[in-house]
Order: C-alpha cells, then structure tokens, then sequence
C-alpha cells in the first residue's frame, strides 16, 4: 500500500461502503477531503445551507436505505445541521454526517469554532466520535456504516481534525459493510399462528424503516391469504399499497375514526417495524402502557425497542426483511372469525380519502391533491415538511409504491424542499414533488437555488395562508381569540422562483391549479406554485372559526 492523506482515505472507504452520493456546504475545515472528491466517482451535490444538506442526506437514507452522507464544517456548521440529525434519529434512517474540526494540536484552547462533537451529539445518534489517526479511518468508517444501518437504523456523527485528514498513513482498506438481517425463531412464527387462530378481529400496523419491495410483496401476499386488515404508521404510507384491497388507512395526526375503532376492538395486534410513538399512537392513548390492554405482537429489528414503551404478549426481534420472509411458513385459519374484515376496512379507507368536504375560499387544496393523484406517475414522489397543509396530502393521496414518500415523523419544518432536490438528485428521471406552508418554505428555501443549480427540475406548491397556521390551530383551541406571535407577511413565491432562475405560478383558485402545474411541468425548470389558502381552511374537517367557538363554548362551560 502508499501513503495516502486521510481525506484520500476516507473517500476511497465512502466508495468501498457504495455510496453515490454526498451533499455539502463546504469548509476549510476539510479542504483535504474536498480535494480527494475532486477526482472521485462520487456525485457532490453543494447546497446553501447545512440544515437542507443534512436533509437531503437523510432523504436519500430513507429512499435507499443505505446511509446518506452529509459534509458540514465546524461549529456553525455542524450546529445547523443538526435538524437532520434530529429527523434521522427519530425516523431510523441511515445517515453519515462527516463534520470538519480544528486541528488536534489546539484541543480545548476554545480555537475557532471548536465544539465537543461527542458531547453535542451524543443525545440524539447512534454513535458520535472523533478520528484522531489517519491509520484509523478504515475502520471507524466501516463500523459508521454498520452502526448507521444495524437494528434500528440511525445517525452517526464523525468528527475530522485538520491535521488528521492531512496526515499521510499506509493503511489497507476496509471491506464492504453488510446489513445483518434477524430472522425470527420457527417458535415464534408457530406462536403466531396459533394466535391469528384464537383472534376474532385482528389488524396489522406497519412502520419504521428497513423496507424493502420485498418485504412488503411478502406482507402483502400474507394479508391476502389471511383477509388482515392493514394500516400503516404515521408518514409511512409507501409501505402498503393504498389501492390494495386489504389497506386500512394511515395512523396519522386526525386519523380516520372508523380505523382508530377498528384498532380499539382489535384482540390482536400485529406491528410490524414501528414504535408507535407519539403520533401514530394518538399522544399514548390508542394502546395502555406498559401494559396494552389488548394481545399485541411486537416485530422489531431492533431488541431494546421491544418492551421499551409497550409490553408485547409476544415480541420477535427481526428486521422486516427477516420478519416477512418467514410469514410464509404459517397458513390461516381454515374459517378466520374475521372474514370480509380486510375489505370493510379498506371501504372505509376510501370513503375517508375520495371526497374532499368544502373549505372556505376559493382554493381547496384538498382538491388540488386528488387532481394531482389522477395526474402524476405511480413512481412520483412526494415530499412535505410539517404544517396543517400537509395533512391534505396524507389523507387524500394514495400511495402505490415504495419509495415514493419523504416526511419527517419527527414533524421537522423545512424538510419538504430539500428532501425533493436530494430525491431528484438521486432519481433524476422521477417527478418529484416538495409540498411546504409558507412558515415551512421559508425555512429552507434558499436551496431552491440548488435545483436551479443543478437543472433539477422539482416543483414546489407552496400553500400560503399568511400565517403559523398549526400552532395557530392550538392557539385558537386553547386561548381563543388572543392570537400571539403566528401572523406572517409574505413575499411573492412565484417571483422568488424566476429571481433564482425557476418557473414560477400563483394560484388563487381550485380551478387554476391543474394549468399552472402543466406549464410548470412544460417550463423543464425547477417550480414554484404559490397557492392562496384562506386561513379559515386549517384542516380537512374544521374551519379556524369553528375550533375558535368550540373553545370558547369549552371555556363558557367550564
């Protein structure tokens, strides 16, 4: 072997492990990396702030299931790009984020934009650490990625010293990482089945990551030899087919009433890949805790999740992959209790996602949604940050295919327009689409300018109501009428695009969409369509007015 710097190093261990991909705002923290990029096989996309770039790194995490990787220099830098580790921790996605750091000679002397990154970190990753050797970095960077990718897939944090990355050692490579798969006892599948053969009414639910397309063609074929009803956790809707006879809807934020009852009765749960935190388990109600209240089979691939928050009545640690491939081998009741189950629950999915009831003002983006799931390829995908708006999305599009869903179950504003670059950077040939309020637009916008940078042409639908409209929503609900620190004022967003060098389209009715999109499309450029949305419409079923009288009714009762 020759020497080689250990920025060289550590490029040529990326390449190793596969990755295709790396998003950055540079530093000259770790110009020494930069230079072995430039000659490297690897795609760097440059973005204008750490936060989209760490987004887009996570972005590609959950559509791949490898690790993204992120490049970020020191302090600052690695600060703002903290929201992406944050999504990552709390949606299990693999991601890399490599971080610039002083030279090791200045050590706690406070030198420039010095920070403790095992200190900063350490909360929310799987494993924060620092390279001190260049000789080293072949084996921190493999066991980054095994980290990143084993059990409950996660973040991981590395930091770069200047002088490390320009060292010159004489190291062998590591060999390429693999994802170990757990696979469950042939007892466990058998105790299954004698449970699905005692279970008068059961539900399957799915979450997490560590899905694949075959993983859910296994669940699928299970469900439909044994008629099991199935829903999907909280923006994992890309891991049932939405139009399969057996779909039950999603456990989001305002779920499908019909669906949270049919949970309720259940005497059998089956969660499959999930946690069932905050969101899906509707703030801790849906089930007890420890104790469930109701027979609950716990799959996870990762042992400390099980019995963690819920104490399951049987819990199998296998990963997804693992877990579906082994469903093969149990068989259903000859005459389940529950026949006819997966198509009334699947009947009531689709009266609660086909029509969209009437909103004040004159554009309904419940409408505009359902327009677009006739419109738009079944391999599309579909992006949205946090905000009421996105709720329009969730329930009225129908989700066909894996890999076609980025939203953050952590609720992090500002992820939908990086999610799309890095998506559309990832998968040029796919329509991808970036859904943001205005209060989420503006959290990241700025890297509008990388898809006109590099000719990725997302689009963006921008729903404005001139407002913070979901904490305006608990505003109004728990002190009605004192609105405090919600308002925004706005600029044009359909300028905002031509300005950076996009196609841009305002929209104030229903009626206008379908045009402004198809020339949006046409135009071959990255898109904003800046839609007007009265602030009255805040949800699918309540106006503003309505939750502001319910409040004060609540509060005259009170």
């Amino acid at each position: 072997m020759a020497n080689r710097t250990g920025g060289q190093i550590l490029v040529d261990q990326l390449l190793i492990h596969g990755a295709t991909d790396a998003f950055c705002v540079p530093g000259e923290s770790y110009l020494a990396v930069l230079d072995a990029l430039h000659d490297a096989s690897m795609k760097v996309t440059i973005c204008r702030a750490e936060g989209g770039a760490c987004m887009m790194a996570e972005a590609a995490g959950k559509l791949t299931g490898k690790p993204g990787i992120c490049f970020v220099t020191r302090g600052p830098g690695a600060t703002n790009a903290s929201p992406g580790i944050h999504i990552a921790d709390q949606d299990s996605t693999p991601l890399i984020l490599f971080v610039g750091q002083i030279d090791g000679s200045m050590r706690e002397r406070e030198a420039f934009q010095e920070l403790d990154y095992r200190a900063v970190f350490g909360t929310m990753t799987k494993w924060a650490t620092e390279i001190d050797d260049a000789a080293r970095i072949p084996e921190i960077i493999s066991r980054a990625f095994h980290v990143a990718t084993s059990g409950r897939p996660g973040p991981v944090v590395i930091a770069l010293p200047e002088d490390v990355l320009t060292d010159l050692a004489d190291v062998a490579d590591a060999e390429p990482y693999q994802v170990t798969e757990q696979h469950p006892a042939p007892a466990q599948m058998a105790d299954l089945a004698k449970r699905f053969a005692a279970a008068k009414s059961p539900v399957a639910i799915l979450g997490g990551s560590r899905w694949s397309p075959e993983a859910i063609a296994d669940f699928q074929a299970f469900a439909e030899r044994f008629d099991l009803p199935v829903a999907v956790s909280f923006r994992r809707q890309m891991l049932f087919p939405a139009d399969h006879p057996n779909f039950a809807g999603d456990l989001g934020i305002g779920p499908n009433p019909k669906l949270l009852a049919r949970i309720k009765e259940s005497d059998l749960v089956l969660l499959v890949g999930g946690r069932l935190s905050e969101m899906p388990s509707q703030s801790y109600t849906l089930f007890g805790i420890p104790n469930p209240g109701r027979p609950l089979v716990h799959v996870h691939a990762d042992p400390e999740e099980l019995g963690r928050v819920y104490r399951p009545t049987l819990a199998i640690n296998a990963s997804p992959a693992g877990f579906c491939a082994a469903l093969k081998t149990i068989e259903p009741p000859k005459a389940p209790a529950w026949k006819g189950a997966g198509a009334a629950a699947h009947e009531a999915y689709i009266a609660w996602s086909e029509q969209p009831a009437p909103v004040p003002g004159e554009f309904h983006p419940g409408e505009m949604v359902r327009w677009l799931r006739s419109q738009l390829p079944e391999d599309a995908i579909l992006c949205n940050g946090a905000g009421n708006y996105a709720t329009w999305v969730h329930r009225f599009h129908r989700f066909n295919k894996f890999a076609t869903q980025l939203a953050p179950t952590c609720g992090s504003m500002g992820y939908g327009v990086p999610a799309a670059i890095g998506a559309k950077r990832l998968f040029p040939e796919r329509t991808v689409i970036a859904f943001a309020g205005d209060g989420c637009f503006l959290m990241n916008g700025q890297d509008f300018a990388t898809a006109v940078q590099y000719d990725l042409p997302v689009i963006v639908v921008v729903v404005d109501n001139g407002m913070y409209g979901t904490i305006r929503m608990h505003q109004e609900r728990e002190y009605p009428g004192r609105v405090s620190a919600t308002t925004l004022k706005n600029p044009d967003f359909a300028a905002y695009a031509k300005a950076f060098g996009g196609h841009g389209e305002r929209v104030e009715k229903t009626s206008e969409f379908a045009p402004a999109f198809e020339r949006a499309v046409k135009s071959g450029k990255p898109a904003i369509i800046h839609c007007l949305l009265d602030p009255e419409a805040i949800t699918p079923a309540k106006s503003l007015s309505t939750i502001r009288a319910e409040a004060f009714a609540a509060q005259r009762k009170d």
